[in-house]
């Protein structure tokens, strides 16, 4: 039997056990999974098709984006505003992923087909991990939220850009991965021409 709860050879009544602290910035996996299961079955009820269901999705996770900005500029006080498409995607796919994820994205690819195109990369997304589909929405993709967030964050920082949630199956997995496309507005790559990238 562990030592725990036992002081001096006697059981430590339970209201004298110390509470296990968890970082200031994490929150629990099991309370995560049940407020965004509760959203979903919210939207579900309100909505008529798949898609509809992503763009409320979308939408709150694009909220969510905009006040991620603020607190990661916040909590980060030595870090600098990012003017380069390649400084703010480094941004999302480190530190926001971060933050929502407690790790990196899997990869940080530009599109082959487009010169505006970026694609982030999740071989296991959090929001998909425990969300079991009805077959009447069968190719419904919970990354939507996190579109959502990557929108938000790059609206925020000036650089407006269309964002889209895609699962892509990968051979040996039996779940997909999800990629998140970001495809910036003309003024974005104008922009970045001017820099001179």
């Amino acid at each position: 039997m562990s030592q725990r709860g036992y002081q001096g050879g006697q059981l430590q009544p339970l209201v004298d056990r110390q509470i296990p602290i968890r970082p200031r910035n994490e929150v629990s996996l099991g309370a995560f999974a049940f407020l965004f299961s509760e959203c979903i079955q919210y939207f579900q009820t309100r909505v008529s098709n798949v898609g509809e269901l992503e763009r409320r999705l979308a939408d709150v996770g694009f909220d969510v984006g905009v006040r991620l900005l603020e607190l990661l500029i916040y909590r980060e006080k030595a870090s600098k505003r990012e003017i380069k498409v390649l400084g703010i995607l480094s941004f999302l796919h480190t530190n926001v992923w971060k933050c929502l994820f407690g790790k990196i994205a899997d990869s940080l690819e530009k599109g082959t087909s487009a010169e505006d195109e970026y694609m982030i990369s999740d071989n296991d997304l959090l929001v998909n991990k425990f969300i079991s589909v009805p077959r009447d929405m069968g190719n419904l993709n919970c990354g939507a939220f996190v579109a959502g967030v990557v929108e938000g964050v790059l609206k925020s920082a000036g650089f407006p850009a269309r964002v889209t949630a895609h699962s892509v199956g990968v051979e040996g997995q039996s779940r997909p991965k999800t990629t998140i496309l970001i495809k910036f507005e003309p003024e974005v790559l104008e922009r970045e021409l001017r820099l001179g990238s």
